[in-house]
């Protein structure tokens, strides 16, 4: 029998295979935008520890490994900004990205009262704005950040059920 992947928060000890994933995960984000200098993959171990403790970091575990991850934090507005939703690359099409996703959504509208939840994407990333729109994101705002880059933010409200719960 396998094991199964667990999701929960990630700790301080989690921020190093949490940034390993995450070179691992962007790699492809970055080929398909031809820059290797983004964000995710300039991140420092102390800001992505900083990050563990400040913001809400959820980790999806195989046994010991990380396999995935996913950031968020609440604005003083009620809205969640989501962020670097990563799956390894051998847990891909399974699911879990959206497991991730809802496990994120569902803590943060618990605990941090959200209203609303935005995230955004490149807008070559087929797969990540699939999955978005299957999981009821709409596209709010194109920003154009380079002559080879435009982000999409996507949003949708927190279900009046968990909102009124808080």
């Amino acid at each position: 029998m396998g094991m199964s992947v667990t999701i929960g928060l990630a700790d301080h000890q989690d921020a190093e295979q949490i940034l390993k994933l995450q070179y691992l995960c962007y790699q492809s984000e970055a080929e398909l935008y031809g820059d290797y200098s983004i964000e995710p993959l300039t991140e420092t171990l102390a800001a992505a520890r900083a990050e563990i403790s400040e913001t809400c970091v959820l980790v999806a575990r195989l046994g010991p490994e990380v396999v995935g991850a996913v950031r968020g934090r609440v604005d003083a507005d009620g809205t969640a900004c989501i962020g670097r939703l990563i799956v390894h690359p051998r847990m891909q099409r399974h699911g879990l990205g959206g497991r991730l996703l809802v496990a994120i959504e569902d803590r943060l509208a618990a605990e941090r009262a959200a209203a609303r939840y935005r995230l955004f994407t490149g807008h070559r990333s087929e797969g990540n704005l699939r999955l978005y729109r299957r999981l009821g994101y709409a596209p709010v705002s194109t920003e154009q950040v380079s002559r080879h880059l435009s982000l999409i933010t996507l949003e949708k409200e927190a279900p009046a059920s968990v909102a009124a719960a808080v």
